[in-house]
């Protein structure tokens, strides 16, 4: 099976390895990996930030780049949120009906990480190993937006060697919902400041999570801090099998 990789900003600039453990991964599993070369940001900074205009031509490029592809993974609940509830809507308010149907089909092909797992591949034992203490956020746009319920969970379970742990109030946002963090920084802040207090109390070594953006917040915390608690994407554990240096 071909599968065309959708890697994000975040992901392109800043984390890197959640990109090359999505590929790690899903190759393990049998499967093959294209990175169409053209894709660009989705857009969703655009729009959430009051851009919808400027955001258009962003979707255009990405439904595009997309579109001969009929199965896309992204690493990024939030992401994939904004192409499945955003990009139709953007482009019909701006009269661009064409667009915003040829921005429905390649939603519909479009899958966060553990949605392909479960859900198109039918697999939860990826043949992971990681021999830590981990508890998992579950992201806002994860929990609301895609429903993608325990499936995260039911992946962390089946992995060798984990010591999964539930964390406290685990649905309550951590802070970040992008922008937000910039312009109700006090408010983000003691938000993170709760999320922080309940990662800790699981004496956790790893907080995992399938958005690296949540993760950078919550790891930003934890750095400075000095907890010595790390942020570890979900795909670089799933990709993991114990044998990584």
């Amino acid at each position: 099976m071909q599968v065309a990789l959708f890697v994000t900003c975040l992901g392109d600039t800043l984390y890197p390895s959640v990109g090359r453990s999505t590929v790690r991964l899903l190759e393990r599993l049998g499967h093959e990996v294209v990175f169409p070369a053209g894709q660009t940001c989705c857009g969703q900074m655009h729009i959430n930030t009051g851009y919808q205009k400027e955001a258009v031509a962003l979707i255009r490029h990405h439904v595009e780049v997309f579109s001969p592809y009929d199965l896309i993974v992204v690493p990024s609940a939030s992401c994939v949120g904004a192409i499945r509830h955003q990009h139709a809507l953007v482009a019909r308010r701006a009269g661009q009906p064409s667009l915003a149907a040829a921005a429905e089909a390649v939603a519909a092909r479009t899958y966060e990480l553990s949605e392909f797992l479960v859900d198109v591949l039918g697999v939860e034992d990826v043949g992971a190993s990681y021999p830590h203490r981990v508890t998992y956020h579950p992201t806002c746009h994860s929990l609301r937006m895609l429903h993608v319920g325990d499936k995260p969970l039911r992946l962390l379970r089946r992995v060798r060697g984990i010591d999964l742990v539930e964390l406290p109030n685990a649905e309550e946002c951590c802070g970040f919902g992008g922008t937000f963090a910039v312009k109700n920084a006090p408010t983000s802040t003691a938000m993170l400041a709760d999320k922080m207090r309940d990662v800790l109390g699981t004496r956790a070594e790893v907080c995992t999570a399938g958005d690296s953006s949540c993760l950078m917040h919550i790891g930003g915390g934890l750095s400075r801090l000095r907890t010595g608690v790390g942020t570890v994407h979900l795909a670089e554990i799933l990709a993991a099998t114990g044998r990584e240096p």
